[in-house]
């Protein structure tokens, strides 16, 4: 048995976000919560949508205490600050991190006995939908505003942890390239590479099927071809990015990461790592790890990435030629190359650690010793 959620509706291009006015309407939204974080208000990212909720008279109030990596304590606020609005529905615009917070507020507040954050880790029993969210991303990577998933940093234990809640996935998302053209070449790239990570750790992840595997290598091509150009702001290399990482967030959502995820977790939350860059270092070393156990499948992740000549291939050969490509994108949109500048040789045990116990390892096509992820990150360092 497998199982499919996706959002009950999405919109895709080019200024789409002008439907947002229409969907509030017809759903009879009174007002908003805006989630949306310090830097995208003041660089007036987050106005181009209440440029559209004022232009129809909507109410709305604005919340921005969330950090990058967001913390139990900016999911608490969050809380307090949609019941003292009197709102009945949210809208996320931001990256993963403005979505995850608002998901994990919209799923307290219809389930208050989670009032305790610590408690929605892992697969919360919640039984109500989360308040209606609409989500409106303005990076391509996370793919927050199509999945079940959501990831809080408790900063007073150092860890950050996965939620998994069918409960949380917004009502509407909102994928428009405009809303991502203000993005600095660095976020860019970051964000994209996880996008990039998604994609190939949902293909070969142990849950992966058909239909999974559908939406993964689309994603993996689209990725591969888009990136390096909406690094570049191009507006093709933008409306690619936005569509590719939409499709790997409809496929991993659904069936799982692995163990890329959990180490760049672990570093999220030891040293405030952005998610992408801690993926994008990761993710080359890692799939040199998981080839023994991919069957045929690297084979397929090469195709995808444009490496010519796959067929004639021996395995090895194939293995090689992904793992290259996938590096070779990395450097080209300036992903540093290893851990030399994030990680100390005194927290590797820790780290290790972490990532053995996070929600993403399962799923991972080799099952790892504590001892392999020490291994791991020391190859980086």
């Amino acid at each position: 048995m497998a199982r499919i959620i996706l959002n009950e509706t999405s919109y895709h291009g080019a200024g789409s976000v002008a439907e947002l006015a229409g969907e509030v309407t017809r759903r009879g939204f009174q007002k908003a919560l805006v989630c949306s974080d310090p830097d995208l208000i003041k660089f007036g990212v987050t106005k181009k949508v209440l440029d559209v909720l004022d232009g129809a008279g909507l109410k709305y109030e604005i919340y921005s205490d969330i950090k990058a990596n967001p913390t139990i304590e900016n999911v608490q606020s969050g809380v307090a600050a949609y019941r003292a609005a009197g709102a009945d529905y949210l809208i996320a615009v931001g990256g993963g991190s403005s979505m995850d917070t608002c998901k994990a507020i919209g799923i307290i507040i219809a389930n208050p006995e989670f009032e305790d954050v610590r408690s929605l880790e892992g697969v919360a029993p919640t039984k109500n939908p989360s308040v209606p969210i609409i989500a409106i991303p303005t990076t391509a990577g996370t793919a927050a505003e199509v999945t079940i998933n959501y990831v809080i940093t408790d900063v007073e234990k150092k860890r950050k942890f996965v939620c998994v809640d069918v409960h949380d996935i917004p009502v509407v998302a909102i994928i428009d390239p405009d809303m991502m053209s203000t993005m600095p070449k660095g976020l860019t790239a970051a964000t994209g590479m996880d996008a990039l990570t998604h994609a190939i750790e949902g293909y070969i992840t142990k849950g992966a099927w058909e239909m999974t595997d559908m939406f993964h290598l689309k994603a993996i091509e689209l990725i591969a071809k888009s990136l390096r150009g909406a690094v570049n702001n191009t507006p093709e290399g933008r409306e690619g990015m936005a569509l590719g990482q939409y499709v790997a967030g409809m496929g991993f959502s659904n069936v799982g990461l692995g163990i890329v995820h959990s180490m760049a977790h672990s570093l999220g939350a030891v040293y405030d790592t952005p998610h992408g860059v801690a993926n994008a270092i990761l993710l080359p070393t890692v799939m040199e790890y998981n080839a023994p156990a991919t069957g045929e499948k690297y084979r397929d992740i090469a195709k995808a990435m444009g490496v010519e000549g796959t067929e004639k291939m021996s395995a090895e050969e194939y293995r090689k030629a992904a793992v290259d490509a996938v590096r070779q994108l990395s450097i080209d949109v300036g992903i540093p190359q290893d851990l030399k500048a994030i990680a100390k040789e005194e927290d590797i045990q820790f780290l290790a650690e972490s990532a053995m116990a996070d929600a993403c390892r399962p799923g991972n096509p080799k099952d790892p010793t504590l001892e392999d992820i020490i291994a791991l990150y020391r190859s980086l360092m």
